[in-house]
């Protein structure tokens, strides 16, 4: 059936000076007209699934509305919830019914605009308000990191109270996670496990940019038996584009705000068998003081590769304890050899200077080691030696043709079925 809406023959404007002549209406008259009539209250013609006596509608049930007159057909349905969301539907062939494509939101009230024409092609309209239960289990959301400033590495985390493994549930998470940045950015986000996703976007943040995190869920529906909770956003900035550039074979650090460089520093990286990680890291965090010692990493005590020091100035950027620190010990091989178990390692004076200058998120890379590239996920921040398209693939939106966008479902609330 064609769904088109009937249009009936009107009084051209072209024949305004005939008309106004002739003394017959102007073109604005639309007396018989009745696509201009106002419509009429249609509470008799259309009927909802929803339950009498104002009790409340079950989420877990789709909204059904039907055109109750033979002749008469649905042209629109607006329902929007307290939180502003459209929700989506999908319209009979025949226009006599209408139904919510898309689950209901728990704990929040509909209203519901829907519009009809009858067999004369007379428009009617009916408004309704209802609203639906109160959720029972709930998926919460930890968003990280802490409110702060931040180097442009730093990625976005977002922890949930329980796992979600399917695809489309997964995705439905992602629509409902809102990352927006001033200057703007292309981002998305990546799957880590079934608890854990981190946002970054194509490229590093912008420097002196500022980002909110939010969430969109609150009492939508994720899997079969857990909506969405409540929770509180999360704003961050970045400071300047500060990136430490390590040559492990040239035994030399570079460091750059913005793209210049404001400093370049001797060091030595890991030896033979204890090659520094090449890659890109993010500065975890910063410790003026720490005791290491050979045990933390598997160095049997009282062996040649054994030791115990009193380590200053300590910037770390792995989990399992490389850092860049002060190496009083090494100075003579600083700019000429690579002795570390791993860290980078230079003078006290240095060292504190690099401490003072860096912050969590910044970015420290590694180039020119015989070692191991960084890996993603399970020692720190290695997010950004995944390449874009990789980095896509972890998003369960790239894997997701079920269910309309957001932006999809506001631009056309009205579907008809094909």
């Amino acid at each position: 059936m064609n769904h088109t809406l009937r249009i009936r023959p009107v009084v051209s404007c072209t024949l305004l000076a005939a008309t106004l002549v002739a003394g017959a209406a102007a073109c604005g008259d639309s007396d018989g007209h009745p696509l201009s009539a106002q419509p009429f209250d249609a509470a008799d013609e259309i009927s909802f699934n929803t339950p009498d006596g104002g009790k409340k509608v079950d989420p877990d049930k789709p909204l059904e509305i039907r055109v109750d007159a033979d002749d008469g057909r649905i042209t629109d349905v607006s329902a929007v919830d307290a939180a502003g969301r459209h929700l989506a539907g999908e319209l009979d062939a025949d226009g006599h019914r209408w139904h919510s494509t898309a689950p209901l939101a728990a704990g929040t009230r509909y209203s519901v605009k829907v519009r009809m024409e009858d067999g004369d092609g007379a428009p009617g309209s009916r408004t309704m308000s209802f609203d639906t239960a109160r959720a029972t289990k709930f998926l919460k959301v930890i968003f990280g990191p802490r409110a702060g400033t931040y180097g442009v590495g730093q990625p976005l985390t977002a922890t949930l109270s329980a796992p979600v493994t399917d695809n489309a549930s997964r995705a439905n998470v992602e629509r409902g996670l809102r990352v927006r940045s001033t200057p703007a950015v292309t981002g998305s986000w990546y799957w880590v496990d079934d608890k854990t996703l981190h946002y970054r976007p194509k490229e590093y943040w912008p420097a002196r940019a500022s980002i909110e995190v939010s969430s969109n869920l609150t009492g939508i529906k994720v899997t079969n038996s857990l909506y969405g909770a409540a929770v509180k956003p999360l704003k961050i900035t970045t400071g300047d584009r500060i990136e430490a550039v390590t040559d492990a074979a040239e035994h030399s650090m570079t460091v750059l705000r913005n793209g210049d460089v404001i400093k370049t520093i001797p060091v030595t990286t890991g030896k033979p068998g204890f090659d520094t990680r090449n890659g890109v890291k993010v500065v975890l965090g910063k410790e003026q003081y720490v005791r290491m010692r050979g045990e933390s990493i598997g160095i049997a005590a009282g062996s040649s590769d054994s030791y115990d020091l009193d380590v200053y100035w300590a910037t770390r950027v792995t989990w399992s304890g490389e850092y860049v620190h002060a190496a009083p010990w090494s100075t003579g091989s600083q700019g000429y050899a690579n002795v570390s178990h791993g860290c980078t390692g230079m003078s006290t004076s240095e060292a504190e200077w690099f401490f003072n200058t860096v912050r969590e998120g910044d970015i420290v890379s590694v180039v020119g080691s015989d070692g191991e590239t960084m890996t993603p996920f399970d020692n720190g921040y290695g997010d950004w030696n995944l390449s874009w398209a990789k980095w896509q693939k972890g998003s369960a939106l790239n894997n997701d043709t079920t269910a309309p966008r957001v932006d999809t479902v506001r631009a056309a609330r009205l579907r008809p079925q094909v």
